[in-house]
């Protein structure tokens, strides 16, 4: 192979100032040293690389100077992703913590996270309208005052369409600005509703938003519905109903639905288990062809979610070109989340190994499943053992009567009677037409019995009810299990010090950290491996 000869630097060559690191440890401290300019210095005695932070260049060879081979500016947590991100929804970081079904991502999370310059969701999935207003009119007092982002998040329920659309027009009405829209499988008259409310043109001809839509997707047919133009037979259908404008409508049709789209790779609760490494650049390449193809006049930036519990985590997905991160299952484990103590506990004891997929509460009958922690609880095992039992039988009387009397002991803890009587009135008041379909379809019926299960679990995580210990469902991904393993020892390992900024600080930092790490490295330098182990430290 023919030798390629080196690059030299223009002049000037060489570096002056403070003591230079050649030996490793000094290595591994220049790298952790982001918010200083690196300077990769030769010594010409044996050929070693070094680093030299800050100091000053100068044109020619003198006592103490080193011979320059290249230089990096400083790096700050601020400037790993897409700087628009930050421009769009007025945050410091590129950093959003997900929202977290039941409340479990809290007004409180989220106030917290705009406060820290992140962008959090209030976890709006199944709760009830008066909870979801409640937190709104919360975190409308609280940040909008200060100018600063929060969202609240907007969940496909394709059993509950009615639910979709109450939750949709509560937001709009609220002045609710942004939301994680999640679950979806399609675009439904409810998303297309809250992205294209309020659009107008400004005085340039841009077209303005009223609404921003972060859209979780994990499959390419999805993540094109979001990517293209708002389809006309919605948009007709809104207008049709008096809930969009026909200007409004006109001007969807020219964008995107979403201009920021979260790739959700394996993550907790909802999740195709897909690997980030793969999911990335698949949408990414999509995202570079629908842009081309429509000529929109603004980028749609992707994001990463799912497996991000480590800097590591981060920087590489910074490093395949994420315009920012998403975090959910560590943000659980901290005290802001919703999470009950115990529950919360039983997350920071979870190894990366320590989840399974159990069946969803909102999705049971169509066989969608969720992950969750399997350390510590049955929830998983009961749950799929419903599903067998729900596939296999017609209605509830059918079921045998030993299977039944487990069922009935170990899960439900009454008969199926008296479970049916307290789903029956559940449903009465927040969705009539289940209990009429149920009445009349005895294979619903079941699965409205059995969704009352899937759904208490979760509630008995959330309020602590010791009695339900080993079937709480607290949703969780690997991520989890690899966060617990890096703050081991560390100030975040007690679950009482995690606050979900300082797990966002430390990320950041140390995916900073990391990327210098490989940037110098890949100046030729032996970077030691104890420069990759950022440790987790109490960050302002």
């Amino acid at each position: 192979m023919a030798s390629v000869p080196p690059i030299a630097p223009h002049a000037p060559a060489y570096w002056h100032g403070g003591a230079p690191a050649f030996a490793p440890a000094e290595l591994a401290a220049a790298c952790a040293q982001v918010r200083h300019t690196a300077v990769v210095i030769r010594d010409d005695r044996d050929g070693r690389l070094g680093v030299g932070l800050d100091g000053a260049l100068v044109a020619a060879a003198q006592s103490g100077a080193w011979p320059v081979l290249g230089m990096l500016p400083p790096l700050y947590p601020e400037w790993l992703g897409d700087r628009g991100f930050g421009e769009t929804h007025g945050t410091r970081f590129p950093y959003v913590a997900g929202a977290m079904a039941n409340g479990i991502a809290t007004a409180r999370l989220v106030a917290e996270m705009a406060r820290a310059g992140c962008l959090g969701f209030f976890g709006a999935a199944g709760l009830s309208l008066a909870r979801v207003e409640a937190a709104a009119d919360e975190l409308a007092r609280e940040l909008d005052p200060l100018g600063l982002p929060w969202g609240v998040n907007l969940i496909h329920s394709p059993n509950e369409p009615a639910i979709e659309d109450a939750v949709a027009a509560l937001l709009i009405r609220r002045g609710v600005r942004c939301v994680e829209a999640s679950a979806f499988m399609g675009l439904t008259p409810a998303i297309v509703r809250y992205a294209a409310s309020g659009l107008t043109v400004d005085d340039t001809g841009a077209i303005r938003r009223r609404h921003r839509v972060l859209a979780k997707v994990s499959r390419e047919e999805v993540a094109k519905q979001f990517m293209a133009p708002m389809p006309a037979a919605l948009l007709d259908a809104l207008v049709a109903r008096n809930e969009l404008t026909r200007a409004e409508a006109e001007l969807a049709a020219r964008i995107p639905l979403a201009e920021d789209i979260t790739c959700e790779a394996d993550s907790g609760g909802h999740t195709d288990n897909r690997p980030l490494a793969a999911l990335l650049p698949t949408i990414m390449a999509l995202r570079d062809r629908i842009v081309a193809e429509q000529r929109y006049a603004r980028p749609i930036r992707v994001g990463a979610a799912g497996g991000l519990g480590t800097p590591g985590a981060l920087a590489s997905a910074f490093a395949l070109g994420a315009a920012y991160v998403q975090t959910g299952s560590v943000n659980q484990a901290c005290v802001e989340s919703g999470l009950g103590a115990g529950a919360r506990a039983m997350l920071a004891q979870a190894s990366m190994a320590d989840v399974i997929m159990a069946p969803a509460a909102d999705m049971f009958e169509l066989g969608v499943d969720v992950q969750v922690l399997r350390r510590g609880t049955l929830f998983a095992i009961r749950a799929k053992k419903l599903y067998e039992i729900y596939r296999a039988y017609p209605s509830l009387e059918a079921v045998p009567a030993a299977e039944r009397a487990k069922i009935e002991k170990d899960m439900l803890r009454a008969s199926f009677d008296e479970a049916w009587a307290s789903t029956r009135a559940f449903w009465s008041s927040r969705d009539p037409s289940h209990v009429a379909r149920a009445e009349s379809d005895p294979k619903h019926r079941m699965a409205l019995v059995f969704r009352s299960y899937l759904g208490l679990s979760s509630r008995w995580a959330i309020d602590g009810v010791s009695e339900r210990l080993t079937d709480y469902q607290i949703w969780c991904g690997p991520a989890m299990g690899a966060f617990n393993t890096w703050a081991a020892g560390s100030f975040l390992e007690a679950p009482e010090r995690r606050t979900a900024v300082q797990v966002a600080l430390n990320l950041l930092e140390g995916a900073a950290v990391l990327t210098r790490v490989q940037q110098l490295r890949t100046f030729g330098l032996a970077i030691p491996p104890s420069a990759f182990d950022f440790r987790p430290r109490p960050l302002a």
